[in-house]
């Protein structure tokens, strides 16, 4: 398919950053973009959660940025700059750039707690020296930060502000689009919402999400591909069918964590070596592996 000029829509995958003692499995990487490539997603954020970004060296992290941007075959690659510290927030910004990223997707990282004002200035320094589009990360799960409403209308405002992230949305699908339309009318028109937390996605989009920010997408893409094929099409019927067939893959998701079930599914299907998680993190039990196996098996993945 075409890919459009704005990098943050519709089906945007977040592939692993598999390591090795030695450190960045680069061969690994790079077959995991040939398979996003291969599949037509619509772009794909490196150094997103899945991709463990803060457990990575700046040097590293500007080598996955061309690594991306090099083997993406033409798709918009949107590249994480999250850090603790600001001075070198905008130093990972510019070797994003550098390295020819579409945009860049921004998580306020802290070891203090931040007050709303410090991250709202975390974003207005950043956009002042960017010169690419800017995905607000939003996810208490991992940043310990809950963005408020208010928040999001003002940092919205911000010059290169180009998506919102978002942490989810209810289950239901009238609770949802009033979600949504709340968030429509408090944020500029420019800017699109991407829903995150994979169970919810087909919700998400049928109820007015313009983008899947994917965690299987990354590494099993074509599922989460015809979700949101579908969903685009108005097939809300189709989406939502193919999201239930996965439910036992949502079930092991919602019961280890996304980082940890995919990182299992890509090393049973070969994908990336064992173990493949930056240490001091830890795979699945091997009783949990062999839970990942029967939903593989069961559901076709590959």
């Amino acid at each position: 398919m075409a890919h459009g000029r704005n990098p943050c829509s519709p089906d945007s995958a977040f592939p692993l950053t598999p390591t090795t003692d030695d450190g960045i499995d680069e061969k690994a990487f790079v077959g995991l973009f040939d398979r996003l490539a291969a599949a037509e997603v619509d772009s794909i954020t490196a150094l997103g959660s899945t991709g463990c970004y803060p457990y990575f060296d700046r040097d590293e992290r500007a080598r996955v940025a061309r690594l991306a941007v090099e083997h993406a075959g033409g798709i918009p690659v949107i590249v994480g700059i999250g850090c603790m510290r600001t001075r070198e927030v905008l130093r990972l910004a510019e070797d994003a750039q550098r390295a020819g990223a579409s945009a860049v997707l921004l998580p306020p990282m802290s070891f203090h707690p931040l007050t709303a004002d410090e991250v709202f200035g975390l974003y207005e320094d950043v956009t002042a020296e960017l010169s690419v589009p800017l995905v607000v990360y939003d996810n208490p799960g991992t940043t310990r930060f809950t963005f408020t409403d208010e928040l999001h209308a003002r940092i919205a405002e911000l010059p290169n502000i180009a998506s919102i992230k978002i942490p989810g949305v209810p289950a239901t699908p009238d609770e949802a689009e009033a979600r949504i339309a709340h968030l429509r009318a408090v944020l500029p028109s420019s800017v699109t919402l991407g829903v995150s937390v994979d169970p919810l996605a087909a919700t998400g989009l049928i109820t007015g999400c313009d983008a899947w920010n994917s965690v299987l997408a990354g590494t099993v893409p074509e599922p989460a591909v015809a979700i949101t094929r579908a969903a685009q099409a108005g097939d809300s019927a189709s989406a939502t069918a193919e999201s239930e067939r996965l439910q036992p893959l949502w079930d092991l998701l919602t019961r280890h964590g996304s980082l940890r079930v995919v990182s299992a599914i890509a090393e049973v299907l070969g994908l990336v070596g064992h173990p493949t998680l930056p240490r001091p993190l830890h795979g699945l039990s091997s009783d949990e592996r062999a839970d990942v196996v029967e939903v593989v098996e069961r559901l076709a993945l590959h």
